[in-house]
């Protein structure tokens, strides 16, 4: 059994063409308001094509939470530029237990760790 208590979250947005830059805007304001949060051990878009992703963990479900709080309103104007096309939440299953309430207005795929190790920081 894992120790690991990170939880990672991979929402996948579909970019119209005309509209990747005023995206890209949007990407920009998340990286900056993600820098501080505590709980957050990485963050960062990735893109291939028109198709975006979000690259994210965090320091269990309260870390998740504290995101999610934190980017709410750029989250939901994210959505009026691109499409949210699927949206994943990986972690062990007691911190995901903790998400599943939280996050039942998304279409949300759960993917619950099974065995794994995290190394400390170097």
């Amino acid at each position: 059994m894992s120790q690991d208590n990170c939880c990672s979250i991979a929402p996948y947005f579909e970019v119209p063409a005309d509209r990747m830059d005023e995206f890209q805007t949007l990407v920009d304001q998340f990286v900056e308001a993600t820098r501080n949060e505590p709980a957050c051990l990485y963050y960062g878009f990735l893109f291939d094509g028109n198709t975006a992703t979000c690259r994210e963990g965090y320091d269990g479900a309260d870390g998740v939470l504290a995101h999610l709080d934190n980017v709410g309103e750029l989250f939901a104007k994210a959505q009026t530029v691109a499409r949210l096309v699927r949206m994943e939440v990986h972690g062990p299953k007691a911190e995901l237990d903790r998400l599943r309430e939280p996050l039942s207005g998304l279409d949300v795929n759960f993917y619950e760790l099974a065995e794994g190790f995290r190394n400390p920081p170097s």
